[in-house]
């Protein structure tokens, strides 16, 4: 991009495509389950079934993030994210006109392949911020997450009530809408002379991330990222049932607190963190964040009444700042030409976290449900996330304060 005015016209459509990406996710989280159960015989486990087909997209996630990212890289970020809301756009559309549960299958696969869209826009917000500034715009696509989240389930459940096809033929509308809006006004990010070959052999997951952790000493914070995330994916999978069991609470109680936790996301990234950066570095700031995550993340566990779970909600306040300040840190890490290839690394990680935070949080909650509401046992999924986010919190630590002895 050559102009200032480009510039400050990309970084608005790039949030807005983030917005409805999330929105477009969320509108149909609370009826995909419904939709799987309708394609299912009597004798075919319905949770089984919805199991496949969220591990089947994030897998396809898994492979074709890095390289889609790679591919942005040597071709530019335009044509991947245009690429990208396409595929989500049909993923959507095709999933809202399946038939048979192996059409639904086969869709989500391909939807996942193809959809590589936040890995691609925080490259592209590499590449027209200057690294000081990359932790706020970082932030301003998390407040974004946040306010899709807020959104999208209101949306879909509001649609889903009257038939559950609709949230999809919506969600696919939407991305449609935003790929011909990128068609006309986006423009290209990075510069001819600043591409590099694609190889498909060096593109997959394993030899990105194995590119990543040998860049100047970023392992501990591939690991950082992947506990984070992984203990964020434990928690979704345990939340609703966990606030049912131990608080009797509602799906109206729940949709509540997921608006609460939200609105946080928003004011914190979207506004507070620019303040934050002005006053403290990087590195405490991403020290503070892990330290109040992990003591978030057991008092959820912990707190005997439910309205104690909005106080810890809203006192995690530095919690939110941790993605965005690790994501500046890792992208000013790296060589302008390998933004792509980078945040589709870091996409993979997710995809793994997203994979295995079911497998984890499940079976616990499980083995904890048969005890009294109230107990503060039952909060054991809970105590697992505070557990990865203190091993992360310890391995961050630890890292910049290597850092800061090299330096000095």
């Amino acid at each position: 991009m050559s102009t200032s005015r480009g510039r400050q016209a990309a970084m608005p459509f790039i949030m807005v495509t983030v917005l409805l990406d999330m929105m477009s996710i969320g509108i149909i989280s609370p009826v995909l389950p419904k939709l799987v159960g309708g394609f299912m015989d009597s004798g075919v486990s319905t949770s089984l079934a919805y199991g496949a087909v969220q591990v089947a997209f994030a897998l396809a996630q898994f492979i074709s993030a890095p390289i889609l990212g790679a591919l942005s890289d040597r071709y530019g970020r335009r044509p991947i994210l245009l690429l990208g809301l396409l595929g989500m756009s049909v993923n959507f559309l095709a999933t809202a006109l399946a038939t048979e549960f192996w059409m639904l299958l086969t869709v989500r696969v391909i939807g996942g392949a193809l959809c590589a869209n936040v890995a691609v826009a925080n490259a592209y917000v590499a590449d027209i911020t200057q690294p000081k500034d990359r932790a706020r715009n970082y932030g301003m696509l998390g407040a974004m997450f946040g306010l899709g989240f807020i959104l999208g389930p209101i949306t879909g459940g509001l649609l889903g009530d009257h038939d559950v096809r609709w949230p999809f033929f919506l969600a696919g509308t939407l991305s449609l809408l935003n790929a011909a809006y990128g068609w006309l006004v986006l423009p290209e990010s990075l510069a001819a002379d600043r591409r590099r070959p694609f190889r498909l052999t060096q593109a997959h997951p394993l030899a990105t991330l194995n590119r990543l952790r040998q860049l100047n000493g970023l392992e501990p914070l591939l690991w950082v990222i992947g506990l984070s995330t992984l203990a964020q994916f434990v928690l979704h999978t345990s939340w609703m049932l966990y606030t049912e069991f131990k608080f009797g609470w509602s799906p109206k109680d729940n949709g509540l607190s997921l608006f609460a936790v939200g609105v946080m996301a928003v004011i914190v990234q979207g506004g507070l963190l620019r303040q934050l950066q002005k006053t403290m570095p990087m590195h405490r700031l991403v020290t503070i964040g892990l330290i109040s995550s992990t003591l978030a993340f057991a008092a959820y566990g912990a707190v005997p009444a439910g309205w104690m779970m909005y106080a810890v909600i809203v006192a995690n306040l530095f919690g939110y700042t941790v993605n965005p300040a690790i994501q500046s840190v890792v992208s000013n890490s790296v060589d302008s030409n390998r933004q792509g290839e980078t945040m589709g690394a870091i996409s993979s990680i997710n995809s793994v976290a997203a994979i295995l935070g079911p497998l984890m949080g499940a079976p616990v909650l499980a083995a904890v449900s048969h005890f009294g509401a109230g107990d503060w046992r039952i909060g054991a999924p809970f105590y697992l996330c505070a557990g990865l986010q203190a091993i992360a919190a310890f391995i961050g630590i630890s890292y910049f304060q290597q850092r800061r002895r090299a330096v000095a």
